[in-house]
């Protein structure tokens, strides 16, 4: 991304006053959150309200009508923002694995950085496997996905997005099309990247893993953030109606 005066100091991202439509339907109304370099924030809310549509427009896939969202200090939406530079600070891992098949894990995870950013493949390679090991799956680094189960897939998915080393990854809906007994494999991988300072921010319906490994949880409804707060004050004491109508239906 483009030279700016951001410090580590100020929010990694700064999402401000974000409205959103996909023709009349407005989807985003006013959205505002910050995150600090290190921090894991959770994003929660019924389906519908928003959530993926906030974390795809951080990663610039989703323009935006009206506010501002900034990664280090760079407008997003910037028009003259290069997007493969903005792509290699922030990491987004999705609910679809989307890996090529006819390519191994390896591959898989070798492909941007080789293909996209020109690195020398000698150094990607001893960098894929060093990430291929970190998320579990030494061993199957020439398995096809086809041989892989889901959540096995999940994790080369993002060793992929590890490997153009960012400085943010999103987390959008990761466990929700896996197995229950695979989803553990795949929360144990991020919660592994958040505990080494990794800044993340994931939408979930995971609330245990929320609980557990959230700075800060937003429930979002109808395109607005309707309540926020730490996880021990939000699941306690949450205030909004809401809120506790949403929670009582999941917890």
């Amino acid at each position: 991304m483009t030279e700016n005066n951001w410090d580590s100091t100020q929010p990694i991202v700064s999402i401000k006053d974000v409205y959103k439509s996909f023709g009349a339907l407005e989807v985003l109304k006013g959205l505002s959150l910050d995150v600090m370099k290190g921090e894991v924030i959770c994003i929660i809310g019924p389906s519908g309200s928003g959530k993926s549509t906030l974390i795809r427009c951080v990663n610039g896939l989703n323009d935006i009508n009206s506010g501002s969202i900034t990664v280090e200090g760079q407008e997003v939406h910037d028009e003259k923002l290069d997007k493969l530079e903005l792509r290699k600070k922030v990491g987004m891992v999705f609910q679809q694995y989307n890996l090529f098949p006819h390519k191994t894990a390896l591959q898989n995870v070798m492909m941007a950085p080789v293909l996209v950013l020109k690195e020398p493949r000698a150094e990607v390679e001893q960098r894929a496997r060093a990430l291929i090991k970190k998320v579990r799956l030494e061993g199957k680094e020439d398995s096809y996905p086809g041989e892989l189960s889901g959540g096995q897939q999940q994790r080369v998915a993002i060793a992929r997005s590890l490997a153009m080393q960012p400085d943010v990854m999103l987390f959008d809906e990761v466990t929700a099309a896996l197995d229950p007994e695979t989803v553990k494999e795949v929360l144990v991988t991020i919660k592994e990247l958040a505990q080494e300072g990794m800044t993340c921010i994931l939408v979930t319906h995971e609330m245990g893993f929320a609980r557990e490994l959230a700075d800060h949880i937003y429930f979002t409804d109808r395109g607005v953030i309707v309540e926020h707060g730490p996880p021990r004050t939000f699941f306690n004491d949450a205030k909004d109606p809401r809120t506790k109508e949403f929670l009582s239906q999941i917890l």
